[in-house]
């Protein structure tokens, strides 16, 4: 049994029937017995309107702010598809901010990860949940919350599936609401 880590952009979890057929994929690769950890994105175009918003209250909103607001995004796309995981009968556990376990410096909007420590997540894994992953965040040392800039969900991914190594983990990544390819090995970072 392989863990397969998967990512799905805002398209693909752009509307609640998209989110339904994420979770097909993700019962067709758990019914081939992989244990599943999927980070998964803000709504279409979420993110976007949520820093739009912001800065109709406020035309220079402090990045702290900003952080806390926009994360909020991939939370509900967590909640959305966990439910609907949930209700074809899949158990699914959804994690955001510092239970994902990826600690970040302080720069808001554009964090560096420092460390990753997935226990939370492998214990889901090992209980067997399907791990639902909010992807673009991350959390201090201090427990602030922080956002990894654009393309953060994508680092998210690769930051995940290069915590058990190579080996161990397979990556899927569904561009713009494609069919998924075939699963490749996980690049770390750096090679």
């Amino acid at each position: 049994m392989a863990l397969v880590v998967q990512k799905y952009g805002g398209t693909s979890v752009g509307d609640l029937e998209r989110i339904h057929k994420v979770a097909q994929r993700i019962a067709h690769y758990r019914e081939k017995g992989h244990q599943l950890a999927v980070v998964v994105s803000a709504m279409g175009h979420t993110t976007d309107e949520l820093i739009a918003l912001a800065k109709r209250v406020n035309p220079r909103p402090p990045f702290r702010e900003l952080d806390l607001l926009t994360t909020t995004g991939e939370q509900v796309s967590v909640a959305l598809l966990s439910m609907q995981l949930w209700a074809m009968g899949i158990p699914a556990k959804g994690f955001v901010q510092h239970q994902i376990g990826i600690t970040t410096d302080g720069r808001y909007g554009d964090a560096r990860i420092l460390e990753v420590d997935p226990r939370r997540i492998r214990e889901a894994l090992d209980q067997g949940f399907v791990a639902v992953i909010a992807g673009f965040m991350g959390t201090t040392e201090e427990g602030e919350i922080t956002t990894l800039g654009r393309g953060g969900s994508d680092t998210t991914a690769v930051a995940i599936a290069a915590a058990w190594g190579p080996r161990s983990a397979r990556s899927t990544r569904t561009p713009k609401g494609s069919t998924p390819r075939t699963p490749t090995s996980s690049p770390r970072p750096g090679s």
